[in-house]
């Protein structure tokens, strides 16, 4: 079957087109991405401005047209972060659905870690025992544990890439000062949930996902070769660490020039390398793997999971 996938986040809204089913990898056949940046049009209390309403209709919109162009069978459409924590998310839902026919599910922060978790475990398989996962969205930061499909603890912290970048770094480049702020905030916020993983065994594997980690990596880790023709993509803390002050004195406009900043990401890359340092250190993590599947290939897999 051709599944769609169209994921309405903090950051941009993304449309996957694959071909799918029970028991086989899943195919990318298309793919439509806008820039969101919803952080930046939410207003004082809380809710989504009539200009980023206006952005994500338009966004849902050109997406729903490319799914049906590409002929699915069936679209699997959600939201996250941004809109599940804004003050008229509900009216923005029911916006959507009269204005584009698209019905978006509302994930919670766990079920982002849960779903992302299942994902990260078919891509490396068995052999990697026991994971850790880091996933950092534009709204929140999202960490799982496990030794099996289903983690036996998965949280959701308010540390995305985009929200720490509106509340801590203002300027661009943002100063040193600000960006020790976020450090301290990111630390504390981390360390308050270091209680509910502190009963379980420690992982075998360490992995990140997402774009923000993805392109963290391109810029300040390396790849070697992998399982068959896959490249195996790895992330050190020590790398990360030297590269953030140099990438804070870089203004954003300029940051697409290094490897893996894309335009995309380029405005919140320094919150997304200090809240990932940040992770790293307080779970003693010195270096992770990165996933090249998150969250949607998630989503898709658990549908494929309850075909009948």
């Amino acid at each position: 079957m051709r599944l769609g996938v169209l994921d309405v986040g903090s950051n941009t809204v993304h449309l996957l087109v694959v071909d799918a089913h029970p028991g086989a990898r899943p195919i990318p056949t298309a793919s439509h991405k806008s820039v969101l940046r919803l952080m930046r049009y939410l207003e004082p209390d809380g809710s989504i401005s009539a200009e980023g309403v206006a952005a994500i209709l338009t966004s849902v919109g050109d997406a729903a047209r490319t799914a049906r162009e590409a002929g699915i069978d069936e679209l699997l459409a959600f939201a996250t972060s941004a809109i599940r924590e804004a003050a008229n998310g509900e009216h923005v839902l029911d916006l959507v659905e009269r204005d584009t026919g698209v019905r978006l599910d509302v994930l919670s922060g766990d079920d982002e870690a849960r779903i992302t978790f299942l994902a990260v475990r078919r891509w490396y398989g068995w052999s990697a025992e026991r994971i850790l996962l880091f996933d950092i969205g534009g709204g929140s930061l999202e960490i799982a544990q496990g030794g099996d499909e289903v983690p036996e603890v998965a949280r959701s912290l308010p540390l995305g890439a985009g929200r720490s970048t509106i509340q801590f770094l203002p300027d661009d480049p943002p100063s040193p000062e600000q960006v020790g702020r976020l450090r301290e905030h990111a630390r504390r916020v981390i360390e308050a949930s270091l209680a509910d993983f502190s009963a379980l065994p420690s992982p075998d594997h360490v992995v990140g996902s997402s774009k923000t980690i993805r392109s963290l990596a391109r810029l300040a880790g390396w790849t070697e070769e992998g399982v068959g023709s896959a490249e195996r993509a790895i992330l050190k803390r020590k790398g990360l660490d030297d590269w953030i002050p140099r990438l804070a004195r870089i203004p954003a406009d300029a940051r697409p020039a290094l490897p893996g900043i894309t335009a995309d990401r380029t405005f919140q890359i320094v919150a997304g390398a200090v809240v990932l340092s940040e992770a790293m250190r307080a779970f003693d993590v010195d270096e992770l793997d990165v996933s090249p599947w998150a969250l949607r290939e998630g989503l898709i897999l658990r549908r494929l999971d309850h075909l009948d």
